[in-house]
């Protein structure tokens, strides 16, 4: 492994060349293709999933990572609240696109799961964009190794419902069941936090329940307080591989209205950095922020959110690496 702050690896600093210039990649870092001679250097590959055909209600996450690419030039290289600088660290890089089949969700699914597991296997962790939540599915088949993962979920839907529209079982609101069910993730290491919204019914709540999956309704969340709830989830999952899926949907729709399947009474854009930071500790084997759509975010503030959220990611990422 090439030593730690190389300098190909640094983004492109705004003190250098502003932030409306250039070819926008995520956070200004070089693009490391999988033929690229420096890709097996990479520690964190951010990549982008332009997909979202298991959407069920507004549809455009397909085109959140290229919002998130342009709207993350405003990201520097420091968390000035953690003192943690990522880029410095280890070796970040964008890793382009996953190429979708916009009318196949079978094919798609697995060319998500290829993509992944060609950067597994150099030992890259990834740091997804997507998409539609259903692609947080083929990530954790191919993260999973010899035992099931643990999960720390971020969302305002639990996403365990069985099927859709008839015996549909792979849409963004299944994945998560479909994970359980495959062994993929450990129930007992399972965690959504800031549950919330009109339901249809109590089936996936209590599906989830039966399975052994912690789920913490947004109202305890407000009212036991971050730092509570965040000792708890990093007591669930224990020392262990996680993987963390941020729906940004979690956040209330005053601070990220550009999202397919928003709900009210949700956290405010501080509360979802600090959850982030409150993963300090856990065995991160990778992360993903899903389901902004662009065409939903006029003023590009849910982007800015997301990508901020994903520095965050990132840096917790970096933190795990680090300690591993």
């Amino acid at each position: 492994m090439i030593s730690k702050n190389d300098p190909f690896f640094q983004p492109v600093s705004a003190l250098e060349l502003a932030r409306f210039a250039g070819v926008p990649s995520f956070m200004r870092l070089p693009v490391v293709m999988q033929d690229h001679p420096r890709f097996a250097d990479v520690d964190i590959g951010i990549l982008g999933v332009p997909w979202d055909g298991g959407t069920t209600n507004r549809p455009g996450a397909r085109h959140g990572p290229r919002q998130l690419r342009d709207l993350s030039t405003m990201i520097r290289a420091m968390n000035s609240a953690t003192h943690v600088a990522p880029f410095e660290a280890v070796n970040c890089a964008d890793m382009g696109d996953v190429p979708p089949n916009p009318v196949d969700i079978q094919d798609s699914l697995k060319r998500v799961s290829e993509f992944i597991r060609v950067l597994k296997s150099q030992n890259i962790v990834p740091m997804t964009a997507g998409g539609d939540h259903l692609v947080t599915l083929p990530i954790l088949r191919a993260l999973r190794d010899d035992e099931p993962l643990g999960l720390i979920q971020f969302d305002s839907h639990t996403d365990l419902f069985d099927s859709y529209f008839g015996g549909q079982k792979f849409t963004h609101g299944t994945p998560f069941r479909r994970a359980v069910e495959e062994g993929l993730v450990d129930p007992q290491r399972f965690v959504q936090i800031g549950i919330r919204g009109t339901a249809y019914n109590l089936d996936d709540i209590n599906w989830g329940l039966e399975q052994g999956i912690r789920i913490i309704r947004i109202e305890e969340f407000f009212d036991r307080g971050i730092a509570h709830v965040m000792a708890e989830v990093r007591e669930i999952v224990g020392h262990k591989p996680t993987y963390c899926s941020y729906d940004i949907d979690f956040v209330d729709p005053t601070y990220a209205p550009g999202t397919g399947t928003p709900e009210i009474g949700g956290p405010n854009s501080f509360q979802a950095q600090q959850v982030i930071r409150e993963l300090a500790g856990i065995n991160l084997i990778g992360a993903d922020l899903v389901e902004v759509s662009p065409p939903f975010d006029a003023a590009g503030g849910t982007a800015w959110l997301g990508v901020s959220l994903m520095f965050e990611l990132l840096c917790a990422l970096s933190q795990a690496i680090q300690t591993r």
